[in-house]
């Protein structure tokens, strides 16, 4: 059997053309702008999974208003530790933005991001005193503290005035509000992202480019061989490093790669859907992110929420999430794709996720059950007064939730993002799912320390980073995160 011959040899190549793979190769570009990089996408754009912006929450995630970021514990005291965290790191993310609009990559910052307040809301004497409780334990850190609180519903009717429309006098409930929350579109932001690697930093972006499997060889760390899937010819490319950064796909991926740190992973698939208002006239009613409490047994991803957008240059009105189920680990995928993910290695956790994530699987049946009258008198718990024929469903993107091995349960469901990488960092994958893109920037410094330390930990590298993002590594106090934060609200146009 012949070899077969080996086109170009790379110093990394990314897998997947989302905003995961774009915002690690612009960054690695900045740093070292002589690293040979190329990007690999299977559809004949970029952005069309995950990052596209009908495919996401785009809330910025910033754990403004995520009430599932926030849990009540045993003893009755909130624990903001999360919202902490994934505030500080989408913080992170828009000093990047804030640099890049600074040195003239990015021009118009609003073609992505807009100011639109972030909002809890909630029903119910029990809901509406943890809320209370929660307001009281955020206001006092320092990241949180302009947030408001109120039962008052002349107040709620000033900040959302669509969803206070014909509620009765005796009805309890609260809500609070931090007026500094953002909106993003992650779809324009990464065919930015990739726009100025193209033009700027000579860095191409190959659409319709499969890649079929990634194995070690003996003179490089790392073989990809890659089928065209318009005219169907296959070559390997030699890389020095691979990151593996295909949304859903990643998973099935990774499961070809020899490295023993991808064992025992799994995954599960869940698809979801939109309300989509088509109602001019109701969509300027509201100019807010409002977010509502998950029922009781269900899981994070169910959290309610009513939604101002801005996608294609216009103000748009979702409501949901609503879960579904596909087999496939794409939208683009193969209705084969989580039969293939299971191996002998990932079934005890296959099996421990399932067997111990039951009201998951529950929650589910009932989701895909819902007709179009169900979703809205979902809706109507928001809108009391929504018409039928004003709101149209739209399917979302794929999401594949992490199963990882467990000493104690065999495996179990993992919410959020995890990057898997071979000891020497040579090859990185991230899996999971939300909040993923609002913390990209954090996720693909950590994989730059795997992969590139002698970079990153360079005299000029160091000195690039803190430009880049001026708190990286760093704790983060309160005059620190004001400045940072005025800072990006200037540059980014809040």
């Amino acid at each position: 059997m012949n070899t077969p011959k080996v086109n170009k040899d790379y110093d990394l190549i990314c897998v997947g053309g989302g905003i995961m793979s774009a915002t690690l190769a612009l960054m690695a570009k900045i740093l070292k702008p002589d690293l040979n990089i190329l990007i690999l996408e299977k559809l004949g754009k970029v952005a069309q999974e995950s990052s596209a912006a009908w495919n996401n929450a785009g809330t910025g995630h910033s754990a403004l208003c995520e009430l599932n970021y926030t849990p009540e514990n045993e003893d009755g005291t909130i624990d903001i530790s999360k919202a902490i965290s994934i505030c500080n790191q989408f913080e992170i993310s828009k000093q990047f933005w804030s640099y890049l609009v600074h040195t003239g990559h990015i021009t118009d910052p609003h073609s992505f991001i807009h100011k639109v307040p972030h909002h809890s809301w909630v029903t119910g004497e029990a809901n509406a005193n943890y809320l209370e409780k929660r307001f009281n334990a955020m206001k006092e850190h320092f990241m949180f503290q302009h947030i408001e609180f109120t039962k008052d519903k002349d107040v709620m009717k000033k900040w959302f005035p669509l969803i206070m429309h014909n509620r009765k006098d005796d009805e309890a409930m609260a809500a609070s509000r931090i007026e500094r929350g953002t909106e993003v579109n992650y779809g324009e932001l990464t065919k930015k992202l990739f726009h100025i690697l193209e033009t700027d930093y000579d860095t191409p972006v190959h659409c319709n480019e499969e890649v079929l499997d990634i194995d070690p060889d003996k003179d490089v760390e790392w073989s990809v061989k890659v089928k065209n899937t318009q005219i169907g010819n296959v070559q390997h490319l030699d890389a020095q490093h691979v990151f593996i950064g295909a949304g859903g796909g990643s998973l099935l991926l990774l499961e070809k790669v020899e490295i023993d740190e991808k064992d025992g992973y799994g995954g599960f698939p869940v698809s979801g859907q939109w309300l989509v208002c088509k109602n001019e006239a109701v969509i300027k009613q509201h100019h807010a992110k409002v977010y509502s409490k998950a029922g009781i047994g269900d899981p994070p991803m169910s959290v309610p929420h009513l939604d101002t957008r801005y996608i294609d240059g216009k103000r748009e009105l979702l409501f949901g999430p609503f879960a579904g189920f596909s087999p496939k680990f794409l939208k683009e995928g193969s209705n084969l794709d989580l039969l293939k993910s299971i191996n002998f290695k990932n079934i005890p956790s296959m099996l421990g996720g399932f067997w111990h994530n039951l009201p998951l699987t529950k929650y589910l049946i009932e989701q895909v059950a819902m007709s179009f009258d169900d979703r809205m008198d979902d809706l109507r718990k928001f809108v009391k007064d929504a018409k039928n024929e004003d709101w149209k469903v739209v399917v979302a993107g794929q999401r594949v939730q992490i199963i990882k091995r467990d000493e104690y349960e065999g495996g179990r469901l993992q919410f959020g993002t995890e990057v898997v990488s071979s000891k020497d960092g040579s090859i990185t994958c991230l899996l999971g799912a939300s909040p993923g893109a609002s913390t990209a920037v954090k996720i693909m410094l950590d994989v730059l320390e795997k992969a590139f330390p002698e970079i990153i930990n360079s005299e000029q590298g160091t000195k690039l980073l803190k430009e880049m993002v001026p708190t990286w590594n760093t704790e983060v106090d309160k005059t620190t995160f004001k400045n940072q934060l005025k800072h990006s609200e200037q540059a980014l146009r809040l």
